[in-house]
Protein backbone atom coordinates (compact mmCIF):
# COMPACT_ATOMS: atom_id res chain seq x y z
CA UNK A 1 0.00 0.00 0.00
CA UNK A 2 0.98 3.58 -0.65
CA UNK A 3 0.06 6.38 1.72
CA UNK A 4 -0.24 9.93 0.40
CA UNK A 5 -0.60 13.02 2.57
CA UNK A 6 -1.32 16.39 1.01
CA UNK A 7 -0.66 19.73 2.67
CA UNK A 8 -0.36 23.40 1.84
CA UNK A 9 -3.93 24.24 0.96
CA UNK A 10 -5.61 27.39 2.19
CA UNK A 11 -7.28 30.62 1.21
CA UNK A 12 -5.56 33.04 -1.16
CA UNK A 13 -6.61 36.08 -3.15
CA UNK A 14 -6.85 35.97 -6.91
CA UNK A 15 -3.44 36.51 -8.47
CA UNK A 16 -1.68 34.98 -5.49
CA UNK A 17 0.34 31.79 -5.11
CA UNK A 18 0.28 28.59 -3.09
CA UNK A 19 2.50 25.55 -2.95
CA UNK A 20 1.00 22.16 -2.26
CA UNK A 21 3.01 19.21 -1.00
CA UNK A 22 2.36 15.48 -1.27
CA UNK A 23 4.37 13.18 0.96
CA UNK A 24 4.42 9.53 -0.09
CA UNK A 25 5.23 6.55 2.11
CA UNK A 26 4.83 2.79 2.06
CA UNK A 27 5.36 0.71 -1.06
CA UNK A 28 6.46 3.49 -3.40
CA UNK A 29 9.11 1.59 -5.35
CA UNK A 30 6.77 0.65 -8.21
CA UNK A 31 4.98 4.00 -8.39
CA UNK A 32 6.71 5.77 -11.25
CA UNK A 33 4.40 8.73 -11.53
CA UNK A 34 2.83 11.17 -9.11
CA UNK A 35 0.03 13.47 -10.12
CA UNK A 36 -2.31 16.16 -8.91
CA UNK A 37 -6.02 16.29 -9.54
CA UNK A 38 -8.72 18.65 -8.36
CA UNK A 39 -12.44 18.53 -7.87
CA UNK A 40 -14.71 21.53 -7.45
CA UNK A 41 -18.24 21.21 -6.03
CA UNK A 42 -20.61 19.78 -8.60
CA UNK A 43 -17.84 19.09 -11.10
CA UNK A 44 -15.91 16.03 -12.19
CA UNK A 45 -12.39 15.36 -10.98
CA UNK A 46 -9.89 17.10 -13.27
CA UNK A 47 -6.29 16.19 -14.02
CA UNK A 48 -3.93 19.04 -13.10
CA UNK A 49 -0.37 17.79 -13.51
CA UNK A 50 1.77 14.66 -13.36
CA UNK A 51 5.45 13.82 -13.15
CA UNK A 52 7.52 10.71 -13.74
CA UNK A 53 9.79 10.64 -10.71
CA UNK A 54 12.59 8.79 -12.57
CA UNK A 55 12.98 10.69 -15.84
CA UNK A 56 11.18 13.83 -14.56
CA UNK A 57 8.84 13.99 -17.55
CA UNK A 58 5.81 16.16 -16.83
CA UNK A 59 2.33 16.67 -18.22
CA UNK A 60 -0.20 19.41 -17.45
CA UNK A 61 -3.89 19.95 -17.86
CA UNK A 62 -4.76 22.70 -20.33
CA UNK A 63 -6.35 24.93 -17.71
CA UNK A 64 -3.15 25.26 -15.65
CA UNK A 65 -0.40 25.31 -18.27
CA UNK A 66 1.96 28.23 -17.74
CA UNK A 67 0.67 28.89 -14.21
CA UNK A 68 1.31 25.67 -12.26
CA UNK A 69 4.57 23.74 -11.93
CA UNK A 70 4.97 20.22 -10.61
CA UNK A 71 8.29 19.12 -9.12
CA UNK A 72 9.69 16.34 -6.98
CA UNK A 73 12.24 15.80 -4.22
CA UNK A 74 12.97 12.08 -4.44
CA UNK A 75 15.12 12.15 -1.32
CA UNK A 76 12.05 13.26 0.64
CA UNK A 77 9.50 11.26 -1.38
CA UNK A 78 7.62 14.51 -1.78
CA UNK A 79 5.99 16.09 -4.80
CA UNK A 80 5.14 19.77 -4.98
CA UNK A 81 2.63 21.76 -6.97
CA UNK A 82 3.56 25.43 -7.25
CA UNK A 83 0.45 27.38 -8.19
CA UNK A 84 0.86 30.95 -9.43
CA UNK A 85 -1.56 33.51 -10.83
CA UNK A 86 -4.42 31.76 -9.08
CA UNK A 87 -7.97 32.37 -10.24
CA UNK A 88 -11.29 31.85 -8.46
CA UNK A 89 -11.98 28.95 -10.82
CA UNK A 90 -8.96 27.15 -9.34
CA UNK A 91 -10.96 26.71 -6.14
CA UNK A 92 -11.27 22.98 -5.45
CA UNK A 93 -10.11 20.10 -3.34
CA UNK A 94 -6.70 19.08 -4.64
CA UNK A 95 -5.74 15.41 -4.54
CA UNK A 96 -2.38 13.73 -4.90
CA UNK A 97 -2.26 10.38 -6.68
CA UNK A 98 0.23 7.81 -7.90
CA UNK A 99 0.30 5.31 -10.71
CA UNK A 100 2.46 2.34 -11.62
CA UNK A 101 2.84 3.26 -15.29
CA UNK A 102 5.65 5.43 -16.60
CA UNK A 103 3.48 7.92 -18.47
CA UNK A 104 2.52 10.89 -16.23
CA UNK A 105 -0.90 11.18 -17.87
CA UNK A 106 -3.96 9.54 -16.27
CA UNK A 107 -5.26 7.11 -15.15
CA UNK A 108 -3.92 6.95 -11.61
CA UNK A 109 -4.32 4.18 -9.05
CA UNK A 110 -3.97 5.43 -5.46
CA UNK A 111 -5.26 8.65 -3.95
CA UNK A 112 -4.68 10.91 -0.98
CA UNK A 113 -7.38 12.55 1.13
CA UNK A 114 -7.12 15.96 -0.47
CA UNK A 115 -6.45 19.53 0.60
CA UNK A 116 -8.79 22.47 0.07
CA UNK A 117 -7.69 25.45 -2.01
CA UNK A 118 -9.93 28.50 -2.06
CA UNK A 119 -9.20 31.50 -4.27
CA UNK A 120 -11.15 34.63 -3.41
CA UNK A 121 -11.92 37.31 -5.98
Amino acid sequence: QVQLVESGGGVVQAGGSLRLSCAASGRTASTYCVGWFRQAPGKEREFVAGINRIVLATHYGDSVKGRFTISIDNAKNTVYLQMNSLKPEDTAVYYCAVRNGQDPRPPYNYWGQGTQVTVSS
